[in-house]
């Protein structure tokens, strides 16, 4: 009997054990299982996590590089824009207008650092710090100062900083050989201030223009109107309130042409201006990881190409002869038509708005000087004033959608055509208003133009005491 009852417990023990091991045991391995594949997937994500992480600081790093690279590119056609002004004039006036063209980064940079920044990017949140502003003009971001001390803010002004210095020189170009320096210190200081920023802040800001209800709103990629219009039309109310130079026009009313002392400086002016303006147009993506870059540059390319071989052979057919001066003057022109539409158009399309520039540019220049008889050594206000606003048209026609779905007449909407019509009344009002109005209390207070007889001398010694050649003392 007590055999058995051994027997039978050893066989329940059994029979328990070989139950419940095998429960155990599935148990132990669920629980391994899933810690083992819970660790896995936390390591997963931990490595995904940090991927992600990666590849965004990377992106932001390669876009930083990108924008402060073509910051320098628009740097260096400071140079372009001294080769160039320099080539047009006489050489008694030479010192005088690089030292203007030096002075317009120095003094524009100062008062577009301390106020001119904030006012044209605040509120517009494109860096830290740009949080304050309304559809008017910006109240936050001065002095790059608090919360707007970051590398992307930074980054952004150094950028634009170059831009708006960009507007100053055009207007030193067409008042040269008889306005006084400091006149021309202090419209620079209120082009970086006041005038570029605030019209800048309606088109690029988040101000009312680019919130107009037609179309996409009011657009200008790189500044075809908010840095050539704003640069040309002040300059047209300059030029045109300062008066001519002494013995450009007969009395009669037909002009006298002055010829510039260095046609070399005008092409090499010109080849670094373009050069620079690969970092205008496609820079103003603010990174490189839009792969719109590749087209802007190109199309950018391609206008410059038509402009000039397009005015060179209307040149030639009406005289008979080459003429690299013009061929400059027209390349440039396309180049400030196609800033404003370089991203939303194709490159046929940048053909065409080089092309008609340069008829644009034909008509503006003999209209200025012959009709209004407005002297511009440079050809300032046609290259930039005229072909800005031509710019500023050419998206509303030939905006194709494929980029942020700006659409043109080409693309059956003509509502973009009315933003951009708008856009360009306001820029006529705004930049033609106040040029008039600083223009006139200069004139009323420190008077504009040096001396006649120190502007038959020579500008160089009246106002800096040297020549720029010692031959021409």
């Amino acid at each position: 009997m007590r055999n058995n009852i051994h027997l039978r417990s050893l066989l329940g023990l059994v029979t328990h054990w070989c139950i419940a091991a095998p429960v155990t045991m599935c148990y132990l391995l669920f629980i391994a299982f899933h810690s083992t594949e819970a660790s896995d997937m936390a390591s997963t994500y931990s490595i995904h996590s940090t991927e992600i992480r990666d590849i965004t600081e990377v992106k932001i790093s390669i876009d930083l590089a990108w924008t402060l690279l073509c910051g320098f590119l628009v740097f260096n056609m400071r140079a372009g824009f001294a080769f160039l002004g320099a080539g047009f004039l006489q050489k008694k006036n030479t010192l005088n207008y690089l030292t203007m063209s030096f002075m317009d980064f120095c003094v524009g940079g100062l008062i577009y650092w301390a106020f001119g920044f904030a006012l044209m990017f605040g509120g517009s949140y494109l860096a830290f710090g740009l949080d304050a502003g309304n559809a008017l003009f910006g109240y936050s971001g001065f002095f790059l100062s608090f919360g707007s001390f970051d590398y992307s803010t930074s980054k952004l002004w150094l950028f634009q900083m170059m831009f708006s210095a960009a507007a100053c020189t055009i207007v030193a170009g067409a008042v040269a050989e008889r306005i006084k320096f400091n006149v021309h210190v202090i419209c620079s200081a209120a082009l970086c201030g006041i005038m570029y920023p605030v019209y800048g802040h309606w088109v690029w800001g988040g101000g009312w223009l680019a919130s107009l209800p037609f179309g996409s709103g009011m657009k200008d990629f790189a500044g075809s109107g908010v840095v050539h219009g704003i640069g040309g039309l002040i300059a047209l109310v300059g030029a045109w309130m300062v008066g001519p130079r002494f013995g450009k026009y007969n009395p009669d009313g037909t002009p006298n042409m002055f010829h510039g002392h260095n046609l070399s400086f005008v092409v090499l002016g010109t080849l670094f201006l373009l050069f620079g303006w690969f970092g205008f147009n496609a820079g103003s993506t603010l990174g490189s990881t839009d792969l719109r870059v590749s087209i802007i540059a190109s199309n950018t390319f391609l206008a410059a190409c038509t402009g000039g071989i397009t005015l060179m052979y209307i040149t030639y057919y009406n005289t008979g002869k080459y003429d690299i001066v013009r061929t400059c003057k027209g390349a440039l022109a396309g180049c400030v038509a196609i800033t404003a539409s370089g991203a939303y158009v194709s490159h046929w399309a940048a053909v065409a708005i080089g092309f008609i520039a340069v008829f644009i540019l034909k008509a503006s220049l003999h209209f200025i000087e012959n009709k209004l008889r407005i002297d511009d050594p440079v050809g300032a206000i046609s290259v930039h004033g005229a072909s800005g606003l031509w710019g500023l048209l050419s998206v509303g026609i030939f905006a194709d959608g494929s980029y942020l779905g700006v659409k043109g007449l080409i693309a059956g909407s003509g509502w973009q055509l009315l933003s951009q019509f708008i856009g360009c009344v306001v820029l006529m009002i705004w930049a033609l208003g106040l040029g008039y109005i600083l223009f006139y209390i200069l004139k009323r207070t420190i008077g504009l133009r040096v001396p006649v007889s120190e502007e038959n001398t020579g500008i160089d010694l009246y106002e800096h005491g040297i020549p720029c050649y010692p031959d021409s003392s």
